[in-house]
């Protein structure tokens, strides 16, 4: 069977990951313009055909100091139209983190749900799937989109990472909250496979209201056990830093963090000073730029996931 052609593309902000993508897919990005105007307004434009490809635009979409998360999301959106008028067969959105995607069910009275807008706009330029990386809620994600998606997982990689540095250490994973359990269950699940031995789950209990976060009951059995504990991403780092104190406090011995996305917002650099945790660890979708390189060196591990998305774009274009 012939494949059409396939052409992979970046936009700014995104380049350096995309070509670590790009490397792992063994080609190179395709070329095109971007161009900003004085009022704010701005335009992108593919320099090389594209008619009848399956093309990918990679672009995490987490605000940065050059655009917020809305600019990034215009951006994209202009782009991938531009690329189905230009003829493009399928356009795919590759979003290693994917904005909006907390905000996927009503909370409070008249709340948005974000996240479905999101989707609708993607679908009104006619992107035809979207890869994103451990978004907030898959059922929400996944009910939220009408086009095809793909889920990229972080728990395999974060389990790979930590088997190796446990050895016989008796081990618990902890989710942060309980909406955040199923995460933690795919991750402990992967960990105990790799351990060959049974990893124990626990959850601390949240409440989130007006911004402020509150509870600190840990359920679970951590004595004597290294904590692990497991999220999609650390915004503030409040989360992290009440569910590391409360294992610590309920004896466990060493207390590790992981989320695939560091925003590392406002408070984070309490949680980077946090003497509960050993250490974070993060994967690289979204650039380390908040945290101050020394902090970084000292506390941050970050994983390369520029393989398991080349993996999921492989696997769009062979199904496509």
């Amino acid at each position: 069977m012939k494949h059409r052609p396939s052409t992979v593309f970046a936009l700014e902000g995104s380049r350096p990951f995309a070509e670590q993508v790009a490397a792992r897919l063994e080609g190179p990005l395709a070329p095109h313009e971007e161009r900003a105007f004085e009022d704010g307004e701005h335009k992108a434009r593919p320099l090389q055909g594209v008619r009848g490809h399956d093309v990918f635009v990679i672009h995490s979409l987490h605000g940065d100091d050059m655009h917020s998360a809305n600019d990034k999301l215009c951006r994209l959106l202009f782009f991938c139209g531009a690329l189905k008028d230009a003829g493009a067969h399928t356009v795919t959105a590759v979003t290693p983190y994917l904005c909006y995607a907390r905000k996927d069910r009503r909370t409070k009275a008249n709340d948005p749900i974000t996240t479905r807008y999101v989707a609708q706009l993607f679908e009104a330029v006619g992107i035809d799937r979207v890869i994103a990386m451990e978004v907030h809620n898959l059922a929400a994600f996944e009910n939220a989109f009408r086009c095809p998606t793909l889920h990229v997982e972080f728990a395999p990689l974060l389990a790979a990472h930590f088997a190796p540095l446990l050895r016989d250490q008796p081990v618990v994973a902890i989710s942060p909250d309980a909406g955040g359990a199923k995460r933690e269950e795919q991750f402990r699940l992967e960990l105990q496979r790799l351990l060959k031995r049974d990893v124990g789950s626990a959850f601390v209990e949240k409440y989130r209201s007006g911004g402020v976060v509150t509870g600190e009951l840990l359920a679970g059995d951590v004595r004597g056990k290294v904590a692990i504990i497991v999220d999609d991403l650390v915004s503030t780092g409040g989360t992290l830093t009440k569910a590391a104190r409360a294992a610590r406090a309920a004896g466990a011995t060493k207390v590790f963090a992981a989320a695939a996305h560091g925003l590392f917002i406002g408070g984070a650099a309490d949680l980077l000073a946090e003497p509960a945790i050993e250490s974070i660890v993060i994967a690289n979708t979204v650039p380390a730029f908040r945290v101050p390189m020394p902090v970084a060196a000292q506390r941050l591990v970050v994983l390369d996931v520029s393989a398991a998305i080349a993996n999921a774009i492989t696997e769009a274009r062979d199904g496509a």
